[in-house]
């Protein structure tokens, strides 16, 4: 009796081995993420096994737009992508690993912002209003109220030409920065490099106290003060903290890369506020030991307003001539009594040292002191102190 070859029954295809599990099909459907294994690649597409259950075809500008990172994949390798149609010409089921990999970048967008985690980005482009950057293929923007002071455009005058000019000059370089703001349904990414600055400034901030006193460099001077850095941190100094005398801008004393101190004089979060008036002598402390009420005294007019003008009697004592000290008579324009520069004789009318206030005239009594000089010393003082 012959024996006969036992019958093996042919592999079963995933599709079988499901069906035979009572496995749950799950067809995907528009806009989802499928995973699936290479069995086919060409020039201008890819196509995909989905687990048995479909082949799916990847072509075109969603095949083109990652094509970077796609580009040297092989029959047997896993991959990713999103659904975009259901069937095509040819039966077979859309996919686009554009819109996979948008998913992925969102997904890793929304950890940064969870997380808080630092991230290193190029910028690509500048407009008025800040700079355009790329996190994971996806755009994003960075404000110029979000860069930290080392690149914030500190411009006098706030000329917005020379503040793009300055935004434009970032254009390639990269930045440090954490995402603040996010939304992939209104495609909203907004970073900012101020936030990673303001943490490392903390950490080093927590080594300084108000009262302490600083060395640093002037980094950047602007109509209400001036920048100090030190220690990798930036203080500001108030144009009214700069020097005891009025200055109309900080630059009449500092320039960018002096070095100078400045006290700690406010801290508030990251901000840093500093004096550097309060490290030298306050010279209205002793004011009233140099000039006196109805004394005749030189002075430089350092500016002319409507209001009357600011007198230099010494470096560190200024002065204000008001515009009704300025004569007996109404006075209609200042620029006719005096300009900027001109050095005139004027009567000290009010003295207070603590609001460092000093008052000037230019009335009457100047002219008759000024005839002092011509001989009747005596008489003429009299009549200053009688009138």
């Amino acid at each position: 009796m012959s024996q006969q070859t036992p019958v093996t029954a042919p592999a079963q295809t995933e599709f079988e081995k499901l069906l035979d599990e009572g496995t749950y099909l799950h067809y995907p459907t528009v806009g989802e993420v499928v995973k699936g294994k290479v069995i086919g690649t060409g020039r201008r597409e890819i196509r995909v096994d989905l687990d048995g259950i479909a082949t799916g075809v990847i072509r075109g500008k969603e095949l083109f737009a990652e094509s970077s990172q796609f580009a040297n994949l092989k029959p047997g390798a896993q991959i990713e992508a999103t659904v975009i149609e259901m069937e095509n010409e040819n039966g077979e089921i859309e996919l686009s690993f554009r819109f996979a990999g948008q998913q992925k970048a969102w997904e890793e967008i929304r950890r940064l912002f969870t997380t808080g985690e630092v991230i290193e980005t190029t910028i690509i482009e500048a407009n008025k209003g800040g700079l355009l950057v790329s996190v994971n293929h996806v755009s994003g923007f960075l404000p110029v109220s979000q860069l930290s002071p080392e690149h914030y455009p500190r411009v006098t005058g706030g000329d917005k030409n020379k503040i793009l000019e300055k935004l434009k000059s970032y254009v390639g370089i990269k930045m440090a920065v954490r995402v603040i703001d996010v939304s992939e349904t209104d495609e909203k990414l907004i970073v900012s490099e101020k936030a990673v600055w303001e943490d490392a400034q903390k950490n080093v901030l927590s080594q300084f106290k108000i009262g302490d006193t600083v060395e640093g460099e002037v980094t950047a001077l602007a109509d209400f003060g001036a920048f100090i850095k030190f220690d990798s941190l930036e203080g500001l100094v108030h144009i009214s903290e700069i020097a005891w005398q009025r200055i109309d801008h900080p630059r009449d004393l500092l320039k960018i890369g002096q070095t100078v101190k400045a006290e700690i004089i406010g801290l508030e979060g990251s901000k840093i506020f500093l004096s550097m008036k309060k490290l030298v002598a306050d010279p209205w402390a002793n004011v009233g030991e140099r000039y006196h009420v109805n004394d005749m005294v030189q002075g430089k007019v350092l500016k002319v307003n409507p209001f009357g003008f600011f007198v230099e009697l010494d470096p560190e004592i200024h002065g204000l001539a008001h515009v009704s000290e300025l004569s007996d008579t109404p006075v209609a324009d200042v620029n006719t009594i005096a300009k900027e520069g001109d050095t005139m004789t004027f009567r000290i009318v009010s003295i207070e040292p603590k609001e460092h206030r000093l008052g000037l005239s230019l009335k009457k009594e100047v002219e008759k002191v000024e005839e002092v000089d011509k001989g009747d010393e005596v008489k003429k003082s009299n009549d200053i102190v009688t009138e």
